[in-house]
């Protein structure tokens, strides 16, 4: 491996480590409907995502709801001793990709048959800080 690609592989590393993220895979519903949930929330403050989730009627905001509260764990674990209230914490990215379908056949009259496709999806979730962005454009 080149010295380049090395630096660039650490760097990225470093990157990844400093991020806050949640991922949900394989979850049983379809990409379209996660991503009418995931659009009400993006870029939105953390605190008010929960509540936007808890009161929506749409099936898939009950997991992505628990997604969150699993990101904002991870995030507390990075920051100790630091609150959310304090650091303005936001959804910094939020995007579905399609997982496996399960494809079924129901049977139809006549001795047909018809192919049902269940879909599944991949759903993650960044959060970030907006006082430690504020912190590094004035550091500038």
């Amino acid at each position: 491996m080149g010295a380049r690609k090395r630096n660039r592989a650490e760097m990225m590393k470093q990157e990844r480590k400093e991020i806050c993220q949640a991922i949900m895979r394989d979850c049983p519903t379809s990409p379209r409907k996660m991503r009418l949930v995931i659009d009400m929330i993006r870029g939105m403050e953390v605190n008010r995502a929960l509540d936007v989730l808890r009161f929506s009627s749409k099936e898939a905001s009950r997991r992505v709801e628990k997604l969150l509260l699993s990101a904002i764990s991870n995030w507390e674990q990075k920051n100790e001793g630091e609150r959310i209230e304090d650091s303005n914490l936001y959804i910094k990215e939020a995007f579905v990709n399609a997982g496996r379908t399960l494809k079924r056949l129901q049977t139809a009259p006549q001795g047909r048959a018809y192919r049902i496709r269940k879909r599944s999806n991949h759903v993650t979730l960044i959060l970030d800080s907006r006082t430690k962005q504020l912190e590094s454009t004035t550091s500038n």
